[in-house]
């Protein structure tokens, strides 16, 4: 029997629980896509781009496609799908694992700001000129337009556009995993005195935080969102073990 299984990505842990079941002859693995990425990784599994059109049409979606596990490896701060999926597959029956990676945790040393959201971390900057590090997305980059007076170093994957509006930004287009050795020489090269960032977890994007921890840099954190309570799995590992703890569970073993 073929269990079809939906995967939220747009992670690298997704694209990673991908390639493990895509080996799988009892799986059929669809990854959906956001597709705020205009240029995303290749992956192993057919891929949908775009939304559902929220609870409803997402739990339409599962029954029609007879799904039979949903897994939300979505960003940990895409906390309105995440909603959304955990609501869905209960509208739709559908079994639902949450792949989620851990928050980092403050080391000694760490010169840590936690905030709530991103008019708050233009607050917690003040109100005197600095040269900020904005490791954020492009959805959260417009409340810094008004906070001129600092100098901004603004790195995402695709161009932002329209650049923000402030008169000193300098863009650089990158794509993780960023070293710890590459993160602190840019920082010391552009002399940034502060980062602002989401605790996003993993090692692919920690480097700029252990660069700031050895550098007595200032990283302005935003707080990790509240998602649903559903069954969840740390790591890709852990997820696959759930994955045939429930396989076994629907074969009746």
């Amino acid at each position: 029997m073929i269990h079809r299984v939906l995967i939220l990505g747009g992670t690298t842990e997704a694209r990673q629980l991908a390639e493990r079941l895509a080996g799988r002859v009892e799986f059929a693995v669809m990854l959906s896509l956001a597709g705020r990425t205009a240029n995303p990784v290749d992956h192993p599994v057919p891929v949908r781009s775009g939304g559902f059109g929220g609870v409803e049409g997402l739990a339409n979606y599962l029954k029609e496609q007879e799904i039979a596990l949903l897994i939300d490896a979505t960003h940990p701060y895409a906390a309105r799908i995440s909603a959304n999926a955990a609501q869905a597959a209960g509208e739709a029956g559908v079994k639902i694992l949450a792949l989620r990676r851990p928050a980092w945790r403050r080391q000694p040393y760490d010169r840590w700001t936690l905030v709530a959201d991103a008019e708050a971390a233009v607050a917690a900057l003040g109100t005197h000129p600095r040269k900020v590090f904005l490791a954020l997305g492009r959805q959260e980059l417009v409340p810094f337009e008004a906070a001129p007076q600092h100098s901004y170093l603004i790195r995402s994957v695709d161009p932002v556009e329209p650049p923000l509006g402030v008169p000193n930004a300098d863009y650089i287009l990158a794509r993780g995993p960023f070293a710890e050795d590459a993160e602190k020489a840019l920082l010391v090269d552009r002399r940034i005195d502060a980062i602002v960032a989401k605790n996003s977890g993993g090692t692919a994007t920690y480097g700029k935080i252990a660069a700031a921890r050895t550098l007595g840099i200032e990283v302005i954190l935003f707080r990790r969102p509240v998602l649903p309570p559903v069954e969840t799995a740390e790591t890709v590992d852990d997820a696959m073990a759930a994955i045939d703890h429930w396989l076994a569970s629907e074969r009746g073993v």
